[in-house]
This record gives structure tokens, C-alpha cells and sequence, in this order.
């Protein structure tokens, strides 16, 4: 559920989570049908929307748009906002810690769960964040290995450089980066490019079911 403070799953992109550290669907329920009584919305990432009506019921909006985790250090937090902004302007449905994580909670498995149910990756770089340690370096590392479960030809990690700064070998030989100057908005054309493009290929590809 939605929040904020500093610190989603779709089995093929995370790794296994461990069933006993998260509430029971019935607990779920439980706590939306209170929330719901109360006069709250109700919004759980991944799912959609829940808003009360008047007459005791609920109505369900369901999340259809490309889930977008936004990895940033710390010294761009300007930028990492200003692109959610961009990306839930251009009609997608961005993550970003400090929007979404709620007090008190666990934010190291919050984030990776949703990294875990993303269906892209952004990875903000730039001279002041290049080579520092800390949380964006693990949320780099998990998105890499998310990416590395997906077909060859699947979109998941997008590289943006925030100024003429180098982009770590592994991933610039990977990936191809996006330039956000000295155009943001041709930037965010671009990446907006990207997901839209990937996201119908997901749409129309073909189920395979089982024999």
C-alpha cells in the first residue's frame, strides 16, 4: 500500500519471498474492508484502487499502467522527482521510495518487493552518485539479476544519465543509456518510448500453457 518515507510480485522478475514475513490474503482483506468502511481509497501497488461509495459498497479501479522503479542515490532526489512527475504525466504509474513507503516500514524488503513486481527499472546516474555505496548500489545489483531471468530480447533495466558522467562498464555494455541533457523532455520521450514500446510486445505475445 502507498505512503512515504526513504528507504512488486511477479514470479519472473524477483526472487522468492519468504510467505510468513507478509500478511495473509485474508489479513489483506480484512484490513481493506475496514479501510473501506472508514471512507478511505485504498490503493495496493500492483493491484489497483479501491474507493468507497455511499451506498456500503466498493468500486475497483484496476492498475493497467507499466509499473516504473525509479533508482536513484541520494544527491538526486531533484531529478528522481522530477522524473516521476514526467513518467505519471506520460501515463504511466511510477515508483519512488519517498511517495510511496509508509513510517515504520520494513523499506529494504519493501523496495526489493517492488522492484520485484516492476515491469521497468530506471537507474538514475550521474557524476555525484557515480561510485558511491549504499542502497542504490543493491537496488542496481537485484535489478540486474531481475533482468537476467527475462528473454533476450525483453526491456526491463533503463540506464539515464543525468549529466556527462560514466555510466558502470557492466551496465553500459549491456544497456543502452539515455541522455536527460541537455533536452529532458526529448529524454523523457525517449524512456516514455521504450516502456510503451516493450509494454504492447508484452501484451501481444503469445501464452504458452503447459502440456
Amino acid at each position: 500500500m502507498e505512503g512515504s518515507g526513504r528507504g512488486v510480485g511477479r514470479p519472473e522478475r524477483g526472487a522468492a519471498v519468504n510467505q510468513a514475513s507478509y500478511p495473509s490474503s485474508t489479513d489483506v482483506a480484512r484490513i481493506v474492508r475496514v479501510c473501506l468502511d472508514e471512507g478511505k481509497v485504498v490503493e495496493i501497488d500492483g493491484l489497483g484502487i479501491f474507493r468507497p461509495r455511499k451506498d456500503g459498497g466498493f468500486d475497483f479501479v484496476a492498475d493497467t499502467q507499466p509499473r516504473v522503479f525509479i533508482a536513484y542515490a541520494d544527491e538526486e532526489y531533484k531529478h528522481a522527482r522530477r522524473l516521476y512527475d514526467s513518467l505519471a504525466a506520460a501515463g504511466f504509474s511510477p515508483w519512488l521510495d519517498k511517495l510511496k513507503l509508509l513510517p515504520g516500514q520494513n523499506w529494504p524488503r519493501a523496495i526489493e518487493r517492488a522492484i520485484g513486481i516492476s515491469d521497468f527499472f530506471v537507474a538514475c546516474f550521474s557524476r555525484r552518485a557515480a561510485g558511491k555505496r549504499g542502497q542504490f548500489q543493491c537496488e542496481l545489483r537485484y535489478a540486474l539479476d531481475c533482468a537476467s531471468r527475462l528473454p533476450l530480447d525483453d526491456i526491463f533495466l533503463i540506464p539515464i544519465r543525468m549529466d556527462d558522467c560514466a555510466v558502470p562498464r557492466r551496465i553500459s555494455e549491456q544497456f543502452q543509456y539515455v541522455d536527460m541533457f541537455p533536452d529532458w523532455e526529448q529524454g523523457v520521450a525517449r524512456i516514455a518510448e521504450a516502456i510503451a514500446g516493450q509494454a504492447r510486445k508484452r501484451r501481444d505475445r503469445p501464452l504458452l500453457l503447459a502440456g
